[in-house]
């Protein structure tokens, strides 16, 4: 008897003949043995979702196909099976846990309904026997008050709630091998490190092995067994976990360890003779939401109570909290895209708050905004030269100018001038920021709103565009309001930190000091739930 679950030999995947490669996974050997985990980590590209879909046979064909190689499971080539056999496979003995589980779920149905169908498919129970076994399945991944939580739509829960429906799903037919795609990427860092823990409990309760999709090296360190690292569809180093974190063979391995973001401060000092240029006193924010065809029930919501804030002239300050913080919420009192219910927001000593739109014009140049979503914040229609110039032509520059000056901007955030005249879809993830960084320079701002600029990106890239908005920041005399719910990535570039929770600031100082010796309960378990932390702090 062998205790390999799956084994990957040599499996191509072939790309449609306009892609800027031949392959998607070009000769990819991997083995996952039982009960253990198996990270595969690589930036976006690197192959490392394509072939998680190419063992269920997930590929979108006829485009993207596997054209050369074995993915042998239970005896069997999963690439040579009929799409019936596949499909008993598919849930029933491989199951896969996707990165987005808002997406993953039917919006229409219960979520005791989404997992009994599983049941209902793919076994004999009866009706009382699968709803006992979807109780169970909900105690399994620890949601609370099951019977509440099987009557409940998708949208009435938390990310992390319905990831964990996600996982009660993906075990409810006991599989020998679960595919997990990215699947704490889109969550808060006190939530992720909740779903690592449970992936790893129940995965040792059940024996279980685990192909575990990842580009953040914390991830790994908190969970894998063994990892293999993927670039441009090809495994380029793999090994037991603490070989691979702790003396990296390859060149490209050691350069993404370089990359993950440290919990060391930069040391960076305050002026203290610099001016105030952001005021915020006393700011308050509710939303009220009614329930019932008649406006029933009001639900309110206290996104922001009493915030009292100051930022320097020139200077940075990180604003961290987990999803529903209120961190966001002020971000948009601050650059008037909300209204506040009461107090006080002044830029440069002249208010903000309380105006209409029409009188708030005047100052939209001096406050910009880079959005979390390079994706969505770019119009997909326009030129890149007219997204960067549209700002200053509004502010009365010529078209000409207006375009020369978006060349020279493209050219400081690291790309060719000549990108003026492409559309954003031409552009790579992390290039389509630095886009939205020059649209948001293009006004001369005296201060910068970054929400969440660098979560969406590899962390190579997250890097880069964190390093660029540093000089940026310091070559243009700007001030910055950093969004974020990573303490590593405030740590890069801000002196000074906010910590938020509930709509309430509970701690704020000078970075290094927080860091040194965080002293509210919610500061010290931001800092626990970092994932890998011991071994981030092992690279400082």
């Amino acid at each position: 008897m062998t205790d390999i679950v799956l084994s990957i030999d040599h499996l191509k995947v072939a790309l449609p003949a306009w892609s800027d490669r031949k392959f998607a996974v070009g000769g990819v050997s991997l083995e996952i043995r039982q009960k253990e985990i198996l990270c595969i980590v690589g930036e976006s590209g690197s192959g490392k979702s394509m072939m998680g879909k190419a063992i269920l046979g997930l590929l979108p064909a006829p485009h993207v196909r596997a054209v050369g190689g074995k993915i042998m499971f239970e005896g069997r080539d999963l690439l040579e099976l009929p799409d019936d056999d596949m499909r008993a496979i598919r849930c029933g003995r491989i199951a896969m846990i996707f990165q987005e589980p808002m997406t993953a779920l039917n919006p229409l149905m219960k979520v005791g309904q989404q997992i009994e169908e599983v049941l209902e498919i793919h076994t004999r129970m009866t009706p009382l026997q699968r709803r006992e076994r979807v109780l169970d399945l909900i105690r399994d991944v620890h949601l609370p008050e099951p019977g509440r939580m099987i009557a409940s739509y998708p949208h009435q829960l938390s990310g992390g709630q319905r990831q964990r429906v996600v996982i009660a799903m993906a075990l409810a037919l006991e599989p020998a091998l679960i595919i997990a795609d990215e699947p704490t990427t889109a969550l808060d860092v006190t939530t992720q490190a909740q779903i690592l823990h449970l992936i790893k409990e129940l995965q040792r309760a059940h024996g279980t092995a685990v192909l575990f999709i990842t580009h953040d090296f914390g991830v790994v360190a908190e969970i894998a067994d063994r990892v293999a690292v993927m670039r441009h569809g090809e495994v380029v180093e793999q090994g037991v976990a603490t070989q691979v974190l702790r003396a990296p063979r390859a060149d490209y391995t050691k350069a993404l360890v370089a990359a993950v973001p440290g919990l060391k401060p930069r040391l960076q000092e305050l002026d203290a003779d610099s001016n105030v240029l952001l005021r915020v006193t006393n700011l308050e924010k509710t939303y009220r939401t009614s329930s019932g065809l008649f406006g029933g029930t009001v639900r309110e919501v206290h996104a922001a109570k009493k915030i009292n804030l100051e930022l320097k002239r020139e200077s940075s300050l990180a604003l961290v909290g987990e999803s529903g913080s209120g961190k966001s919420t002020l971000a948009r009192c601050v650059i008037g895209l909300e209204s506040v219910d009461s107090g006080l927001i002044e830029i440069d000593g002249e208010r903000i708050s309380g105006r209409t739109r029409a009188e708030l014009r005047p100052f939209r140049k001096h406050v910009q905004m880079v959005f979390q979503d390079p994706y969505a914040s770019l119009n997909p229609r326009q030129r890149v030269g007219d997204i960067i110039a549209l700002g200053p032509m509004l502010n009365g520059v010529s078209r000409e100018q207006a375009i020369a000056e978006a060349r020279e901007l493209l050219r400081l955030v690291g790309l060719k001038p000549d990108a003026v005249d492409r559309y954003p879809h031409e552009f790579s993830g992390g290039q389509r920021q630095r886009i939205g960084i020059a649209r948001a320079l293009a006004v001369k701002p005296k201060l910068i709103v970054a929400d969440e600029p660098v979560s969406a990106l590899d962390v190579s890239v997250q890097k880069q565009v964190l390093e660029l908005l540093n000089d940026l920041r310091k070559s243009f005399g700007l001030s910055m309001l950093f969004i974020t719910h990573d303490l590593r990535v405030a740590a890069t570039v801000c002196e000074e930190i906010a910590i938020m929770q509930r709509g309430e600031i509970v701690e704020r100082g000078a970075t290094a000091e927080i860091f040194a010796a965080p002293s509210h309960p919610y500061t010290r378990s931001l800092f626990e739930a970092v994932p890998g932390r011991e071994w981030i702090s092992s690279l400082d």
